[in-house]
């Protein structure tokens, strides 16, 4: 069973799935996606990133880096590693906020990657938007969405959050059409199916369709039973394209 659990939790899956979501722009039709949460203090497998390479349009760090004694070292290897699939966004978790903010950083931009705190990025395309809206850390109350929205205009809207209890703040008014999330680890370690917080999957909430990822690391032990390490790939079209 220890064996077995190690297994879960050092495995490089990549969970590759079409989202038909509605309201998507369709000028943005098969965009590639691919969303990791959560590394803490794994080192992101070569071999996975190396299957990724061009395969992938937008890769997205959703929080969770590294947290306290990760060597910086590895935290360069891995964002390196990711920035050479495609261009990433990254937002902050919690346990990213137990390092040096600083060092961190400069980690990040040394690589190339964008951090989006509380701000928005538009892509336009045949007259489409596509807004990828990116908030701070919501377990420590760093979230702020309504200054992320100000002033974005019309578009489809992305958020990309850490933390999935951000989703009892958002309203109809925030027009959010897809949440990437991770911070639960899918519960970890599951017994006959139960686990502290649910199993990472995909479920629409109100207006938006929310994923949440099981996670590519863990926290205090290596150890996971019932919600293996994953990342995903996401391929997004609009709904009438179904």
């Amino acid at each position: 069973m220890l064996l077995y659990m190690i297994y879960e939790a050092f495995r490089n899956k990549v969970v590759e799935k079409d989202l038909h979501l509605q309201g998507f722009p369709s000028a943005f039709n098969g965009l590639r996606l691919y969303f990791i949460s959560d590394i803490h203090w794994r080192k992101v497998s070569l071999s996975m990133v190396e299957q990724l390479k061009g395969k992938v349009d937008l890769m997205v760090i959703g929080g969770d880096l590294a947290e306290k004694r990760v060597p910086y070292e590895r935290i360069e290897h891995n964002l390196r590693l990711l920035a050479s699939v495609a261009p990433v966004f990254f937002v902050w978790g919690n346990n990213d906020y137990e390092l040096d903010v600083q060092k961190l950083d400069a980690c990040i931009r040394g690589a190339g990657i964008r951090q989006l705190v509380n701000e928005t990025v538009c892509f336009k395309k045949n007259g489409d938007n596509l807004l990828f809206v990116g908030v701070d850390d919501h377990t420590q109350d760093r979230d702020r969405l309504d200054q992320a929205l100000k002033g974005t205009g019309e578009g489809y809207r992305i958020l990309l959050t850490h933390n999935p209890d951000i989703i009892q703040n958002i309203k109809t008014k925030h027009q959010i059409g897809l949440i990437l999330s991770g911070h639960t680890h899918g519960g970890q370690i599951r017994i006959f199916g139960w686990g502290l917080r649910e199993k990472g999957g995909i479920k629409q909430v109100g207006e938006s369709v929310l994923v949440i990822s099981n996670g590519y690391g863990t926290t205090t032990l290596p150890l996971r039973l019932g919600a293996p390490a994953e990342t995903h790939l996401f391929t997004l079209y609009s709904k009438t394209s179904a």
